[in-house]
Order: C-alpha cells, then sequence, then structure tokens
C-alpha cells in the first residue's frame, strides 16, 4: 500500500502512560546451585534403585565434595531501577504542573 500524501512513513515514537515511579518489579534473580546436577542425579538413583543404597554412593560423595567447596559469593544487586528513575523524566517529557 502507498503512502498517504502528506503523511509521513516513519513510525510516531511510543507514548507511556503516566507513572509515577518506572520499574522492574523483581530485578535480583537466584542463580542456580552449581551443585544441582549433583542432587539430581542421587536423587534419581535413589529412585531407581529402591533400597540399594550403596549404589549410589559415589553421587553421594560427589554431592558432599561440591557442597563442602563451593561457596557462593554474595549476589549483586541490580541497579536497574536506580537508572529507570533517574531516566524516566526525559523518557517521558514535560508534565502539566498543577
Amino acid at each position: 500500500m502507498p503512502p498517504r500524501p502528506g503523511k509521513s512513513t516513519v513510525p510516531a515514537a511510543p507514548r507511556l502512560p503516566p507513572l509515577p515511579k518506572l520499574r522492574v518489579r523483581r530485578p535480583n534473580k537466584t542463580e542456580d546451585s552449581p551443585c544441582l546436577g549433583f542432587m539430581t542425579a542421587l536423587l534419581g538413583c535413589w529412585a531407581s534403585s529402591r533400597n540399594q543404597y550403596h549404589m549410589c554412593s559415589q553421587l553421594e560423595n560427589q554431592l558432599r565434595v561440591c557442597m563442602d567447596t563451593s561457596k557462593q559469593a554474595p549476589a549483586k544487586k541490580s541497579n536497574i531501577n536506580y537508572h529507570l528513575s533517574r531516566m524516566y523524566p526525559q523518557i517521558v517529557g514535560p508534565r502539566k504542573k498543577k
């Protein structure tokens, strides 16, 4: 369909609704444990071997070693909400004075 005469073919910039704040609800995501694979394998081994737990002793040892050696660093907090609140007035534009 050809463009209409006198109309621009460039789409208009999207307008944001009037919000008091622009925020991301839960910016801090938790990371999976590095020992999750060992734990899953051990639980699967226990489920499949029923009462013969000696078959899973190697997986138990691997899980214990992983749990003892891995110390997770404290998670860094996301600073996305700080930057959103700082940039929001430039995105929204001027407002009417009350």
